[in-house]
């Protein structure tokens, strides 16, 4: 695997699911792997697990781990063509790419959307310039459209927290009955991108198609419509109480207008938030469900999002999601590893 970036980089899932419980039970057995092997953590945005998970995981394969974060510890970088860098950008992308890539062997990248431009966003030009330039493997740390990392962790701790899903047989045979998994947007002060959300329904939605027994649903209100290319096909519920409604697994997570039918929109809120807060997971969404489990990515604005009770109770699974984070994290990096070698 040289880029990771969609659900499909990582082939078949069921493979995928039992090859992170195989690392899970042993995280060091592949040590000799990374022996005298460099991956560079390359962040142009804040983070907290992508940055401990990652650098634990490569350190659990016996690399070596170089972290930059750019806009701490580096000079200013220029990335669009054609600029005369008379501002305070004193390095350009195209120079600083292939130097970073001269001093590693597997490069992971966090850059976010910027809102500027829908076009540029979902055209991931930062990320596609590593890919293009490096000459080394690439994986997604979070980009301006999805977060792979993430969404694979996620499925991770569904199927290990579900009585009925056959996530990891080989068979690939159908067995039990489906579960349901509702994405609902939430209220939040700022608008965030859409990374989370579309990543999440990509990789649910192709569990659902290749046969792992789940019933995805989104919820949200009429305006925030994710990309098609990400939705897949999934069923969208704009009541959310309805949506809800014998949940086994409940995913929240703010996104702001992916602009899909209109571009100008793109990035905005649509609405002022104090008028949304029924949105917020608390006890009477969670009411109507099938003693739903409750999941977010973190980091999260409580009695925003979800209510204090909702993320406290023993039903919440934020914290062994957080905790899967390693183990994505590792697959990706073992698979890019094995590729190097071979």
């Amino acid at each position: 695997m040289k880029v990771f970036q969609h659900v499909t980089d990582l082939g078949d899932l069921r493979t995928a699911l039992a090859e992170a419980q195989e690392v899970k039970r042993d995280r060091y057995q592949w040590q000799h792997l990374g022996r005298n092997k460099t991956a560079l953590l390359i962040f142009f945005n804040n983070s907290l697990r992508t940055r401990l998970s990652t650098q634990k995981a490569a350190m659990n394969l016996g690399m070596n781990v170089i972290v930059l974060d750019v806009n701490q510890g580096a000079w200013k970088l220029e990335t669009e063509r054609g600029v005369i860098m008379d501002s305070d950008k004193s390095e350009h992308l195209l120079e600083a790419i292939p130097v970073m890539g001269s001093y590693c062997d597997i490069i992971g990248v966090r850059s976010f959307a910027r809102f500027e431009s829908r076009e540029d966003d979902y055209e991931e030009k930062i990320l596609n310039q590593f890919i293009q330039y490096s000459g080394r493997p690439v994986f997604f740390m979070e980009s301006a459209t999805v977060h792979p990392l993430q969404a694979f962790a996620d499925l991770i701790t569904i199927t290990e927290n579900s009585q009925t899903l056959p996530p990891f047989s080989l068979s690939g045979k159908e067995g039990g009955k489906s579960i349901k998994v509702v994405m609902t947007w939430a209220p939040h002060p700022r608008a965030l991108p859409q990374a989370v959300p579309n990543s999440f329904a990509e990789w649910m939605q192709t569990a659902a198609q290749e046969g792992l027994g789940i019933d995805f649903v989104i919820t949200h209100p009429e305006g925030y419509e994710l990309d098609p290319q990400f939705v897949k096909g999934a069923r969208v519920e704009y009541d959310q109480m309805k949506a809800f409604e014998g949940a086994d697994f409940v995913y929240a997570k703010n996104w702001s207008c992916p602009g899909v039918t209109r571009p100008e929109d793109y990035g905005k809120v649509l609405h002022d938030y104090h008028t949304m807060m029924d949105w917020c997971v608390s006890a009477r969404q969670m009411a109507v469900t099938n003693d739903a489990a409750f999941m977010h990515c973190l980091p999260v604005r409580r009695n925003m999002i979800v209510t204090d009770d909702v993320i406290e109770s023993p039903r919440s699974l934020v914290i062994p999601e957080a905790a899967n984070r390693e183990i994505s994290a590792q697959v990706v990096l073992k698979r890019m590893l094995e590729t190097l070698i071979a």
